[in-house]
């Protein structure tokens, strides 16, 4: 599973700006292996969606994760399932530590809101509550990362 991380990020900076290239470079960036470890290990993420009006919307929000499959547990008629139904992408970040000790993820990609019945077992046992009304699956199709020099992700 952390081939796909990693062979996803190489693919996101190789399509990527120069700007973008120097504010993660390749010697910051976290490994195939890192990424597993670092997303497996963290629950929590803000997500950005677009509001019908254009302007964004951000919220925390608890995700599992499945290779580059990402499921987010939420409550029916939530702000970011409106925002999904009418521009189906989500931005999420990743983040800990501060200034020389910080580590941050940064994902994109086309999402969607899937019925309770139709996730996989294991993802829905995984959410616990009966706040779980719905389900949205981001499947990511860029990743970036940087870990500062003291940071041990």
């Amino acid at each position: 599973m952390s081939e796909l991380l990693g062979r996803l990020q190489t693919q996101t900076f190789a399509r990527s700006t120069t700007a973008t290239d120097s504010s993660y470079p390749p010697q910051r960036r976290l490994s195939g292996e890192q990424l597993a470890s670092y997303l497996d290990r963290r629950a929590f993420a803000v997500v950005g969606s677009t509001r019908a009006d254009g302007r964004p919307h951000a919220a925390m929000s608890s995700y599992i994760r499945r290779g580059t499959t990402f499921w987010l547990p939420t409550v029916a008629g939530s702000v970011r399932e409106r925002n999904l139904r009418g521009t189906p992408w989500l931005t999420m970040v990743i983040a800990e530590g501060d200034h020389g000790a910080h580590v941050v993820v940064i994902l994109e990609g086309p999402a969607e809101i899937i019925a309770p019945a139709e996730v996989p077992g294991d993802v829905r046992s995984a959410a616990q509550g009966d706040w779980v009304e719905a389900w949205i699956r981001l499947e990511a199709e860029r990743l970036l990362s940087y870990a500062a020099e003291g940071a041990m992700p």
